[in-house]
């Protein structure tokens, strides 16, 4: 049984863009940068989470 509780699950990692997803035709918000704003994110999380559940795997 894990020492971590329910209801402070780790972060999930966002998906990356598919392959076909980006147009290249240089879109003002491209899904390039919002999957870059969405991992920064996601490792501020996970590093909060981290400093919360020391023992965590």
């Amino acid at each position: 049984m894990s020492d971590v509780p329910d209801d402070d699950p780790r972060p999930s990692e966002p998906m990356p863009p598919g392959p076909n997803e980006c147009c290249e035709s240089g879109c003002p918000i491209c899904v390039l940068d919002l999957y870059a704003d969405e991992l920064r994110d996601y490792r501020e999380k996970l590093a909060a989470w981290k400093a919360r559940h020391p023992g965590a795997a």
